[in-house]
């Protein structure tokens, strides 16, 4: 089985459903040729869009992912490269960031976009977004900064991430954005109700989903919640033969406004976990046992 694919926006990129997310990357202990193959097997699953963020792996994981792919240069050709920018972590890889702090001015937008094209090894971004909403983002500086990557070829898209639907409109009112990158999972159902997802279906994109699996506490922690969401996931996934995890993707993909789901494990069975619940599409009695697990309680 391999991934689906669906456009962001009517004019924007093309993904694949499920994307590779590289966060932890730095953490596998894979040497160059590991990470190669990791790529590869993605690949084979039909998974074509890699997420990064320049400050993943303490501004260390970009290079890593550009290091393997330097050593078969033929793939870029195959795979979308997302990236973030504008939080200045503390690092010794940024002795200069006195305190963790989000900045989104022209010149760091520029300068973050020139650092990751660098470290991936490639001449250009798929698309870019905004990691943090910034309390002192000059709208009109933003998009300044987005039109001089998106003329000079550098960055073909870009978007945001963690922004709410007053901040996406601000944004969105100087230049196109094509996705919001959020997080929604079966434990945590905030966007369901605070209008992110409203937002995707009035304007037409799909989200970026991140943390579809709680980070991996909906199957660790031991709570009344937890243990209810994890019974209610074990009887939908009896019935379609698959596994919990897979339900708890498909419980995501669910969403009508067509939702793009990262993965963040170096498992490649854990990818393909996420790749198999996008040939599940859950009624709407399903999902709504599922919500009521979480919830503790049925609709009102």
């Amino acid at each position: 089985m391999q991934s689906t694919r669906i456009r962001l926006t009517a004019n924007g990129p093309e993904f694949s459903r499920i994307v590779l997310g590289m966060w932890r990357l730095h953490s596998w202990q894979l040497n160059p040729s590991e990470r190669l193959a990791m790529l590869e097997q993605a690949l084979e699953l039909g998974i074509t869009t890699i997420d990064h963020a320049d400050i993943y792996g303490s501004y260390a994981g970009e290079a890593l992912f550009g290091e393997a792919l330097a050593l078969k240069p033929s793939l870029r050709d195959r795979i979308e490269i997302v990236t973030k920018c504008g939080i200045k972590g503390m690092s010794p890889n940024r002795p200069h960031h006195g305190i963790n702090h989000y900045e989104t001015s022209r010149e760091h937008i520029i300068q973050s976009a020139e650092n990751s094209l660098r470290d991936l090894r490639t001449d250009h971004l798929d698309l870019l977004l905004i990691h943090r909403p910034d309390a002192l983002m000059e709208a009109d500086e933003v998009a300044s900064a987005f039109e001089s990557l998106q003329k000079s070829g550098k960055v073909r898209h870009f978007g945001v991430s963690n922004f709410m639907p007053w901040q996406f409109e601000l944004l969105s009112s100087r230049f196109p954005l094509v996705t919001n990158q959020i997080e929604l999972s079966v434990m945590h159902l905030e966007p369901l109700h605070d209008g992110q997802l409203d937002q995707c279906q009035r304007l037409r994109f799909a989200p970026m989903i991140w943390s579809a699996l709680a980070g991996g506490h909906l199957f660790t922690e031991e709570n009344d919640r937890t243990r209810r969401v994890r019974a209610a996931l074990s009887l939908l996934a009896d019935k379609y033969g698959v596994s919990p995890t897979t339900i708890a993707y498909a419980w995501v993909l669910r969403h009508p406004s067509k939702p793009i789901v990262l993965t963040g494990s170096r498992r490649i069975s854990a990818a393909g976990e996420a790749v198999a619940a996008t040939a599940i599409t859950l009624t709407h009695e399903e999902w709504y046992t599922l919500w009521s697990a979480s919830t503790g309680t049925s609709v009102p």
